[in-house]
């Protein structure tokens, strides 16, 4: 069953029974006539039909923000930067693709060489519910782009908001949603040509293990627990703003936050309390409010899962320096909380929270820095501030994460590629290298 909830009130705004297999069966049967041609189109036109659909999201923006903040549980102004971000995204890759995909002539011994960019097929997404518009079409956009079809199986919790975004699609473009329940994902991921998923890393492990039982090329984005290093050089000040930021938009619910604020111990005493007068200034209230800065989470299951990990870091000797309790009332909204003296007894030192607690690390020095942010399962971005920028990138390259910022906080850019290693996943998005993930680099020689 699909149902969207709404975060404050808990009154269900929108219910889908899941299609049975049969159904999926013969959509995915005409879903791939329609690939076969819309791939034979030139890119022009397929990169045509993009800037249509990029025109009416721009045209639906206030009320698909407005599904995304009641359904989501995020800022308003949060779901409205995230819609803006798509039509970005949809035009960024409407404008690039045809010189992206154009064929590459390569000298060799024959009278042509050539390499060219083949679509797959039919690719399926299964695709969260933090960033509803978002996710799906960041994943979908580039995909076809490439002439390939997409189908999304979308997070049951954010069904309304994902009927609202395929009805704009409409039936010109080879881009729909499969309704399925877990089961038939699996036995889906057979019948399709390759995969994308993002979300938790024990779903990914598990997609990932069945695409490659069976051969399917897949792109994998999953949890994050970002580093956020404080060099003894850094603008203190303009660092615990940042962390601040990023560690607390959307309510803790992102992969690519800050969530291990690793301080180097010189600068610690001086740093924590800039930090926490910044967390201080946030209101949780309801997201629609624009005087809310701390919004809810998205599910009461999702904040217990959060508050048991702040219990355990609390029993094995953290100190909570702000937050850590249950409030009371409606909603299922939890305090922003700053955690210190974490040390690897605790749940929160290895695992990714996703909510609004923040895990403080004291490092020696620079090195330990560095040592302290790759100890740990995920690789997905990490942050440096320093005043040393030569040092701040020496730093940088021994990360093991899939991006580097410096003096600045995590977050993706449609120009940069965006994906992690470890347990963050493989593969990446955005940019010209996640144009290429779904696509058949075919090479052609000519005597």
């Amino acid at each position: 069953m699909f149902h969207s909830v709404d975060v404050l009130s808990g009154r269900i705004l929108y219910s889908k029974e899941a299609q049975a297999w049969p159904d999926f069966e013969r959509q995915l049967a005409a879903l791939r006539r329609a690939q076969q041609a819309f791939a034979a189109r030139p890119v022009i036109e397929r990169a045509a039909l993009l800037h249509d659909l990029a025109d009416k999201l721009a045209q639906a923006r206030s009320r698909l923000a407005e599904m995304v903040c009641e359904e989501v549980g995020r800022c308003l102004r949060e779901c409205e930067a995230e819609l803006d971000k798509s039509v970005a995204l949809i035009r960024y890759y409407a404008r690039l693709a045809p010189q992206l995909l154009a064929h590459k002539t390569i000298a060799t011994q024959a009278s042509l060489s050539q390499v060219r960019f083949e679509p797959i097929g039919v690719v399926l997404a299964v695709m969260p519910w933090n960033y509803p518009v978002w996710q799906v079409l960041r994943f979908a956009v580039p995909a076809l782009c490439a002439g390939n079809a997409c189908l999304v199986k979308p997070a049951p919790s954010v069904a309304r908001v994902t009927a609202a975004l395929f009805e704009l699609v409409g039936e010109h473009l080879p881009f729909q949603a499969a309704w399925l329940d877990h089961d038939d994902t699996l036995r889906a991921i057979e019948h399709t040509d390759a995969m994308a998923f993002t979300g938790s890393t024990a779903t990914g492990r598990r997609l990932a293990a069945h695409a490659g039982q069976h051969l399917k090329k897949s792109v994998l984005e999953l949890g994050g627990s970002n580093a956020f290093i404080v060099m003894p050089d850094a603008d203190l000040a303009a660092a615990a703003k940042e962390a601040c930021y990023s560690r607390f938009r959307d309510a803790g619910q992102s992969c690519n936050a800050a969530k291990r604020i690793i301080v180097a111990e010189a600068v610690a005493d001086e740093f924590m309390p800039l930090f926490l007068a910044e967390c201080a200034k946030l209101q949780m209230g309801n997201p629609m409010d624009a005087a809310t800065t701390l919004a809810p989470l998205h599910r009461e299951d999702l904040r217990l899962r959060v508050h048991a990990q702040v219990q355990d870091a609390l029993a094995h000797g953290a100190k909570a320096l702000c937050g850590g309790e249950l409030p009371e009332g409606s909603g299922w909204f939890y305090p922003a909380t700053v955690l210190d003296k974490v040390t690897p007894a605790c749940r929160v030192y290895h695992e990714e929270v996703f909510g609004p607690v923040a895990v403080l690390l004291r490092a020696r020095d620079e090195a330990h820095a560095v040592e302290l942010a790759n100890d740990n399962p995920f690789g997905l971005g990490a942050s440096i501030y320093s005043a040393d920028a030569a040092q701040a990138w020496h730093y940088a390259e021994q990360l093991q994460t899939g991006a580097v910022f410096i003096n600045r906080h995590t977050s993706s850019d449609l120009r940069l590629p965006f994906g992690g290693v470890k347990a963050s996943g493989y593969g990446r998005e955005l940019s010209e290298f996640g144009l290429y993930e779904f696509v058949n680099v075919k090479s052609y020689w000519q005597k």
